[in-house]
C-alpha cells in the first residue's frame, strides 16, 4: 500500500464525495442556498463571476495543499487530495447531468435534503480518513500555532462565509434555510462519525460489587471491569464496576443490579461506538456481521 493508503478508504472517500456533490448541486445550488467552508466560497464565486465550483474548488485548495503536506502527515494528505479532487470531479459531472426534484418550492424540505446529503457525504469521507481540504487544513494549522480549537475555527470560518453570502447574493430567507441545512449536516456528520450502533456504559458503586459482577456475567454474558476508586466523602478506597451493554439490554442490567443491591449507585452514559468482544467480535475474536 503506497504511503499506507487503503483501497477501501479511497473508494469510500470517492463515494462520499459523490454524495456530497450530489446534494450540493441538486439542493443548494438549484435552490440558491449557501454552504459553509470553502464549498461556500465556491458558491459565492459562482454567483458573482460564474466560475464553475468544480474548478474554483481546486484553485482555492492548491495553496493549502502545501500546508497539508507539512502538517497533515503523508497518509492524511493523500486522502485529502483524493477527497478534494473527487469532489471537483463529481461537481463537474452533476452540474452537466442534473436531476430535477419537485419539492413544491418548499425550502424547508430543500434544506433537510441538503443537510442530509452533505452530512452523509462528508461523514463517509471523514470516517475513512479523508477531508475535502479547505477549512479542515486551516483549522489544524490554527490549532497547532494559534492554540485555537478546530471546532471553533471551523465555526468562525463558516459564519464568515455565510455572512459573505448574505452580503453578496443570499437573502435573509435563504440564509435561515442555509443555517438549517448546515445544522442538519453537522448532526448527520456526528452520527456518521460516532457510529450508528449506540450502547450504554454503566458505572456501579455498591457494597456488593463481587455479587453484582457475577450476576451480570452469568445472566447477561457481559464483561465487567473493576476500577479502583476513592470516595472523597468517605475518605476510603473502593472498587467501581464498569459495564457496557447494548441499548436494549439496559433494563436487564438495572434489574440485575437492583436484584443484588437495591441501594447501589448507578450512573449510565451513552456510548456511541463500541469495538471488541461481544459487540464487533464474537468469543473467538471473529468479526460479527450486523
Amino acid at each position: 500500500m503506497l504511503y499506507g493508503l487503503k483501497f477501501k478508504n479511497m473508494l469510500f472517500i470517492f463515494v462520499g464525495a459523490g454524495i456530497f456533490a450530489f446534494g450540493l448541486v441538486h439542493f443548494n445550488m438549484q435552490n440558491n442556498l449557501a454552504e459553509g467552508g470553502f464549498t461556500g466560497l465556491t458558491l459565492i464565486i459562482y454567483q458573482l463571476i460564474g466560475i464553475n465550483p468544480s474548478y474554483s474548488n481546486l484553485i482555492l485548495n492548491i495553496p493549502l495543499f502545501f500546508l497539508g503536506w507539512k502538517y497533515l502527515g503523508r497518509t492524511s494528505f493523500f486522502y485529502t487530495i483524493i477527497g478534494t479532487v473527487s469532489l471537483s470531479v463529481w461537481l463537474w459531472i452533476f452540474e452537466r447531468y442534473q436531476f430535477k426534484f419537485d419539492l413544491g418550492d418548499d425550502l424547508m424540505l430543500v434544506a433537510l435534503f441538503a443537510g442530509v446529503f452533505v452530512g452523509i457525504g462528508l461523514g463517509i469521507i471523514f470516517r475513512y480518513g479523508g477531508t475535502t481540504g479547505g477549512v479542515d487544513i486551516i483549522a489544524q494549522f490554527a490549532h497547532r500555532y494559534l492554540g485555537m480549537g478546530m471546532g471553533r475555527t471551523m465555526f468562525i470560518f463558516d459564519a464568515v462565509v455565510i455572512g459573505l453570502s448574505i452580503l453578496t447574493y443570499l437573502d435573509y430567507r435563504g440564509a435561515m434555510y442555509t443555517l438549517v441545512a448546515v445544522f442538519i449536516g453537522a448532526r448527520v456528520i456526528d452520527f456518521m462519525q460516532e457510529g450508528a450502533y449506540a450502547a450504554r456504559g454503566a458505572l456501579i458503586i455498591s457494597e456488593k460489587n463481587a455479587e453484582i459482577a457475577e450476576k451480570i456475567m452469568k445472566d447477561m454474558e457481559r464483561g465487567v471491569t473493576v476500577l479502583k476508586g476513592y470516595g472523597s466523602f468517605t475518605k476510603t478506597n473502593r472498587e467501581v464496576l464498569y459495564c457496557v451493554v447494548a441499548k436494549n439490554e439496559l433494563v436487564r442490567l438495572k434489574n440485575a443490579i437492583t436484584s443484588v443491591d437495591p441501594h447501589a449507585f448507578v450512573s449510565v452514559s451513552e456510548v456511541h461506538d463500541v469495538l471488541g468482544e461481544g459487540f464487533t467480535l464474537d468469543e473467538n475474536k471473529n468479526p460479527i456481521i450486523r
